[in-house]
């Protein structure tokens, strides 16, 4: 009995350019478009980013990756989504330029937290050690970096409000940096100005 199926699918295949020449036609031309594609990526790859691995047949592999793209939204106090994005990958921007801004280094993922006294910022950084994790600050902004031969990123964020870079406290557990920040206290209510 499977002889019979197996003829009868060796015959239908064998026709299948007559039943279904545009579907054919149509696959192949996406098969030539996409190798164009990866073609013209190539070009855009940063080094680092491009592995060759020779197979148990003796063929080479090309790998290329990772590559990470991905966004949060979270509605901000006055009501309006706050749209952030990480991974290191990002959409070209305009004519002449590569269809992917890729890059060796990641953007991790961050949420900004506000209360009335501080500022937290929480970054998820996946697979490296506290020692290898580089952090800034100033009044405006926090740097993250890290930069290992397995994972690199790297975030300079601008903070949503002025703070005391001097009062900052950072944590990092299971791969997840949170850092505390003291918001900068306005003086008063002004300069007082005598009017004429």
């Amino acid at each position: 009995m499977s002889s019979f199926w197996d003829d009868w699918f060796r015959r239908f295949w064998s026709r299948r350019g007559f039943f279904f020449p545009d579907i054919e036609r149509m696959m192949e031309e996406m098969e030539r478009e996409m190798a164009e594609a990866f073609k013209e990526m190539e070009r855009y790859v940063p080094k680092e980013m491009v592995r060759e691995r020779r197979l148990p047949n003796g063929t080479v592999r090309r790998e290329y990756g990772p590559f990470v793209y991905g966004y949060s939204v979270k509605i901000g106090p006055d009501g309006r989504p706050i749209i952030r994005e990480f991974g290191n990958i990002k959409p070209g921007l305009g004519a002449g330029r590569p269809p992917l801004n890729l890059q060796d280094r990641r953007e991790p993922l961050i949420d900004v937290i506000e209360d009335e006294k501080t500022v937290k910022v929480v970054a998820e950084l996946p697979g490296v050690e506290k020692k290898d994790i580089q952090l800034y600050a100033t009044d405006k902004t926090l740097t993250i970096k890290v930069d290992t031969p397995h994972r690199k990123y790297y975030k300079e964020l601008e903070l949503p409000v002025e703070v005391d870079a001097s009062s900052a406290r950072s944590t990092y557990k299971n791969g997840i940096l949170e850092t505390v920040l003291t918001k900068k206290r306005r003086e008063g209510k002004g300069t007082p100005i005598k009017i004429e």
